[in-house]
């Protein structure tokens, strides 16, 4: 517990020591234990290991089935943020890494949009989460049916449709077995040398330790729909937005919704050699 009571500095270093999701006000912590309230929804499909493959960094592979999930994540009451929330939209593969010293397999987070400055930054920063902006209006669930969209200053480039939601796992997509949590490839550009990088290596979050639980939980089918961009409409995320649009779907696999309270302030993040 000491060790991660310490002061933690990130850009504007001048004014002192930054609070954040691993360190609040006076240096305490945040436990987890029942913040965040959190609503995800998710939609899986069968995808082409080949495509996947070519896209993963160095020292990267597809593992098992080539099973591509969109997942929409929309958290309030957050402690950290002062009882403010934000949401999220990742697409992940699994995927084992090999290093020199380690090996893992899980979830590799290709992208993960945020709605938030703050998230956005602490978790590039200090985590390696490959973490950018867009908009994230919260879904709307009716009856048996759900939809989430995704825009950026008003260019819609994704949308989530789920419907037939029945209570259980019974239509939810196969789950990744054996798993050590969710992989991430962390780079940050050197400054002055462009092309050339000043931190670039594999990071992973551990599955275990958080305190998340599972309060309801629904599967059924969903599809999900990419809006090809031109550099006009996403000048910074075009190639991101039509690199997971161009992605094969051999099968629609099914979808989730999901509603937990808790979790972590995933300061077990570490670094893969």
């Amino acid at each position: 517990m000491a060790e991660r009571r310490v002061d933690m500095w990130r850009m504007p270093v001048v004014y002192g020591p930054a609070t954040g999701p691993r360190r609040g006000p006076d240096g305490r912590i945040f436990d987890g234990k029942n913040s965040p309230k959190s609503t995800q929804v998710s939609v899986s499909f069968l995808s082409n290991a080949d495509q996947l493959n070519s896209i993963l960094p160095d020292g990267f592979e597809v593992a098992g089935d080539p099973i591509v999930t969109v997942s929409g994540g929309y958290m309030k009451e957050i402690e950290w943020l002062a009882g403010h929330g934000y949401s999220t939209l990742g697409v992940s593969f699994p995927a084992t890494f090999k290093g020199e010293q380690d090996a893992a397999t899980g979830s590799f987070l290709t992208v993960l949009w945020e709605n938030l400055t703050d998230p956005i930054i602490t978790g590039r920063e200090e985590l390696g989460f490959s973490k950018i902006y867009c908009e994230l209006p919260d879904p709307r669930i009716h009856g048996d049916s759900a939809t989430a969209t995704a825009s950026w200053l008003g260019f819609q480039f994704m949308q989530m449709d789920l419907s037939g939601m029945v209570e259980g796992d019974e239509h939810a997509p196969p789950a990744l077995q054996n798993s050590d949590g969710t992989l991430h490839y962390k780079y940050m550009p050197k400054t002055g040398e462009w092309g050339t990088a000043d931190v670039e290596y594999a990071v992973l979050t551990p599955a275990e330790g958080s305190h998340a639980r599972v309060l309801e939980r629904y599967s059924g089918h969903g599809t999900v729909s990419w809006n090809r961009a031109r550099w006009e409409d996403l000048p910074t995320q075009w190639n991101v937005v039509n690199g997971i649009a161009d992605l094969e779907v051999r099968e629609w696999l099914g979808a989730t919704i999901t509603r937990t309270i808790g979790g972590k302030d995933l300061s077990d993040q570490r670094i893969l050699r």
